[in-house]
């Protein structure tokens, strides 16, 4: 039964650009994938991602299976943790008794897009990102949730996120599985500790869960959640179409939490990180590339961006990049 999750933000990355008249994603920097909105890491961030691994190895219960969005950032960050598993998993007595942890390309993690009338990009495909992470992806995981292509409001988000989390608890719970790590982007991190709590805020930009790069946050069961998930429901949540924009909900606001609830007891740790926390971000507004109330395109967005915190979670009086990429 799954008793710990563990979760990090990508660490830092380099830039794009969109234009929200037309959808069109552009970088400065090429990305490995070909994708626009799929950047590598900066120096930085590989500095970061190693240093998350050294505690990452640390944890207990030692993490068992590794579930990330399948942009290439993420799985960029998760990487040296990975590989350093696998060789002590390699040099271990009882190497032939356990599975090579590899990394599940989870698409229900995946990068967060406001509602749109275009389609946004997607992740890399495996076949893209095998040769690029050689013995690293789960080459049979199959994903859960699949997020809508034109976009999301909050709600659906939170929802998505909870959906995906409902299905990921059921397969662990089913294989015996007592701790994972999840890897994604800055506006799931928040909703993760949102839809695992049940702790859902009326003003949405409050800063509740933290976000900061590589920073480690760590959820545990609560004890008088029940008993484990049950097969029926999480194939259920896995079999949902997520697609639409109408479909049944699971329930776990007011408290519940998904799969029983979890308590936080980690929010985005950054005490092994030689710089500590870095770019940490909260929602500002519903984030659509349309007008909520006329359901028309919005021609400029710059000032519905949400804000880029400064190394102490304090707005930093500007708006980031200059762009929609900021997750």
């Amino acid at each position: 039964m799954l008793e710990t999750i563990y979760v990090t933000r990508h660490g830092f990355r380099s830039n794009w650009l969109v234009d929200p008249s037309n959808g069109r994603y552009t970088a400065f920097i090429k990305s490995p994938t070909g994708g626009a909105a799929d950047p590598a890491l900066t120096a930085h961030g590989v500095d970061q991602a190693n240093e998350l691994a050294v505690r990452l190895l640390a944890a207990d219960p030692p993490i068992e299976r590794v579930y990330s969005s399948m942009y290439y950032r993420c799985l960029q960050t998760v990487e040296p943790f990975v590989r350093r598993a696998q060789g002590t998993e390699a040099s271990s007595s009882s190497a032939a008794a356990q599975p090579v942890l590899r990394i599940r390309g989870e698409t229900g993690l995946g990068e967060w897009y406001g509602s749109a009338d275009f389609e946004h990009p997607v992740p890399a495909s495996l076949g893209t990102l095998d040769p690029l992470f050689p013995g690293l992806l789960e080459p049979n995981y199959e994903p859960a949730v699949t997020p809508n292509r034109m976009g999301e409001g909050v709600d659906e988000l939170h929802d998505r996120v909870a959906a995906a989390m409902k299905a990921l608890i059921g397969e662990c719970d089913r294989d015996g599985v007592r701790s994972i790590l999840l890897c994604s982007h800055a506006a799931v991190i928040i909703a993760l500790g949102r839809v695992l709590t049940g702790r859902m805020p009326d003003n949405i930009d409050v800063e509740d869960f933290k976000c900061f790069t590589c920073g480690l946050s760590e959820y545990r069961r609560r004890p008088c959640s029940g008993t484990e998930t049950k097969a029926t429901d999480a194939a259920a949540a896995r079999d949902a179409d997520h697609h639409g924009r109408d479909k049944p909900v699971l329930a776990w606001r007011g408290g519940q939490g998904v799969s029983g609830g979890w308590d936080c007891e980690l929010n985005s740790d950054c005490a092994h990180l030689s710089l500590g926390e870095e770019r940490g971000w909260r929602f500002s507004g519903d984030e659509s590339f349309k007008d909520m109330a006329t359901g028309q395109s919005i021609l400029d967005t710059t000032t519905r961006l949400g804000p880029v915190l400064d190394d102490r979670g304090r707005d930093s009086g500007h708006r980031g990049d200059g762009s929609r990429g900021k997750l």
